[in-house]
């Protein structure tokens, strides 16, 4: 590409298509037919646009299995929107189903809603440097997803029940905390979590019984739980059974919905966002 606009478009779209892949300098130079150091003058270009505009940075790994790395920012304009929008919406009287839970099945699906709030999640989760997501179907699975794009990650599906068509499983069974009752989960053998660290990510968490079931089953394969990110979280019973949780909104009975407060910290407290706040 002799044309070096046309060139930096396209080199914008190769590093930031897919967060977490690592092309190398010399595989980016020969896509573009230009020369490794013409490629790292641009890539600075890019680097700097992107932070400028506050959408992310491009890191550079050295080494043998090095290469250009996309870590992407999150939007906070669509995630304040979001953090609004839910909570209005989980507000409703009509979502409230007693038990301490709440109807947000809908919303769990809508694009718009996860993508800002799993960057957010993502954010606080890279730190622990997790190599897989880990979600129980099916309603983690969006958000789930969510996080794993913007940490480049894969997600690894816990199984209710055990399926012929994936092999051999390994199977637990545990007592839900929140329903009070036994519940199975199952991991398939083959899964690629021998001695990896993973996160854990679901739509709703009470007391964290699934969550500490999920850390149990993967320890099983030699892997290690190292934090919990959930949509919702209820303010009792606590403590929780699960270390490390990151939930972006919680739930309380007599104050309803409210950001957390470290997505407070994070975004400021979004208007008409409910509750008094922390």
């Amino acid at each position: 590409m002799r044309d070096r606009l046309t060139r930096l478009v396209a080199l914008t779209r190769l590093v930031t298509a897919r967060p977490g892949d690592q092309p190398g300098l010399q595989q980016l130079a020969q896509r573009l037919g230009v020369a490794k150091s013409t490629l790292s003058e641009d890539l600075a270009v890019v680097r700097q646009g992107l932070r400028d505009a506050g959408l992310g940075d491009i890191v550079t790994q050295v080494g043998a299995a090095g290469g250009i790395r996309f870590e992407p920012a999150v939007d906070q304009e669509a995630a304040r929107e979001a953090v609004r929008r839910l909570c209005r919406e989980l507000e409703d009287p009509e979502r409230q189903m007693g038990n301490g839970f709440i109807y947000m099945t809908d919303l769990l699906f809508d694009p718009a809603l996860l993508e800002p709030l799993g960057g957010l999640l993502g954010e606080q989760l890279r730190p622990l440097d997790p190599r897989h997501v880990i979600t129980v179907e099916t309603k983690g699975i969006p958000l789930a997803l969510a996080v794993a794009r913007h940490l480049g990650l894969t997600v690894v599906l816990l199984r209710r029940d055990h399926r012929l068509s994936e092999g051999s499983s390994l199977s637990i069974n545990y007592l839900s905390g929140s329903s009070h009752r036994i519940q199975s989960m199952s991991l398939a053998r083959r899964a690629p979590l021998r001695h990896a660290r993973v996160v854990f990510v679901d739509d709703f968490l009470k007391a964290g019984g699934t969550a500490r079931a999920a850390g149990d089953l993967v320890a099983e394969f030699g892997a290690e739980m190292v934090g919990v990110g959930v949509l919702v979280a209820t303010t009792q019973p606590t403590p929780k059974l699960v270390q490390g949780l990151y939930a972006c909104l919680e739930w309380d009975e007599s104050r309803g919905v409210q950001p957390a407060p470290w997505v407070v910290r994070r975004l400021g407290r979004p208007e008409n966002a409910g509750g008094s706040g922390p």
